[in-house]
């Protein structure tokens, strides 16, 4: 049986992981907080290597963006130098790690969607620290494949899709940013890809099938429109409809800069290891199924 570390015990990637692991067969085993704290690499060696992994997946973060900017030491610690850590002792264990990072390391200036080679200029704390990370592992190991995802969301954690319905709760309108575009990812959908390239890391030692790539669901949107899109789901299955209000991001000013565009394109993903995510709308009517039709709308559940 294949045994796969994951970092994250709360997470919405990590708990994916774990459930789509069961299924296949695979043995999960998911580190952190409170026996191992990434923000002290030092706790992080004797967790791994009892755990005589075959890949690591490195998918705990540092995510509270706007609180990175006052915290950008933590963010560092936990963002930057734990993959590192945890990159050196892939190396040392003769073992591939993927490590999830994020669209944040662009500054989301450009016109079309982001290409593994574009250059990174992230303009927060939060995607600096991420950029980190990303260099960090790759000066540790060449066993590396790194993935750039956006917008998260799933039946778990805390995520933009539950902040929705918990808002609908007890208001008839939001205010939503429209001027921001991006891909909405399903964290299911996340893990089956996840899962799929390293049991073939594990396998194959191709250079190719290494280095960056962009895992994010297919389409693009608004964050408007997203949310739209999310109470029309909840309409139609029972729910409540809530009116969208669009705004602009300057309107919501926050401590950290967004990306205007955070768009990934998945085409190299598609290219090396034949692997696509669903289309963001299809992956959000089984996220409002699970959360509404067979209610499971809990804050950590």
């Amino acid at each position: 049986m294949m045994r796969v570390l994951v970092t994250g015990k709360h997470g919405q990637v990590d708990t994916a992981l774990q459930g789509l692991g069961d299924q296949l067969g695979l043995e999960i085993i998911r580190i952190g907080r409170p026996e191992v704290d990434l923000a002290q690499t030092d706790t992080m060696e004797d967790a791994v290597r009892a755990a005589r992994p075959d890949v690591i997946i490195s998918s705990a973060a540092y995510t509270a963006v706007d609180k990175a900017e006052a915290e950008p030491e933590l963010a560092q610690a936990i963002n930057g130098e734990a993959p590192g850590e945890l990159a050196r002792l892939a190396k040392e264990l003769n073992i591939p790690i993927l490590h999830l990072s994020t669209d944040y390391v662009f500054a989301g200036d450009k016109d079309g969607a982001y290409e593994e080679t574009d250059l990174p200029a992230p303009v927060s704390v939060y995607g600096k620290t991420k950029l980190s990370g990303e260099e960090q592992i790759a000066a540790q190991t060449d066993n590396h494949v790194i993935l750039r995802t956006a917008w998260v969301f799933s039946p778990y954690g805390n995520n933009f899709v539950k902040t929705m319905l918990r808002l609908a709760e007890s208001r008839d309108e939001v205010n939503v940013v429209a001027d921001q575009h991006g891909c909405p990812t399903y964290a299911p959908d996340m893990a089956r890809v996840i899962l799929a390239m390293a049991q073939q890391v594990a396998i194959d030692d191709d250079p190719t099938l290494r280095g960056i790539f962009h895992l994010t669901g297919q389409g693009e949107t608004t964050w408007a429109q997203f949310a739209e899109a999310i109470f029309e789901g909840s309409a139609n299955r029972g729910g409540k409809w809530v009116q969208v209000n669009p705004i602009a991001t300057t309107d919501y000013p926050t401590p950290a800069k967004r990306p205007a565009n955070s768009r990934l394109s998945g085409e190299k993903l598609d290219q090396t290891y034949g692997l696509v995510l669903d289309p963001w709308r299809i992956s959000l009517d089984s996220c409002l199924d699970r959360l509404i039709t067979q209610g499971n709308l809990v804050k950590d559940g």
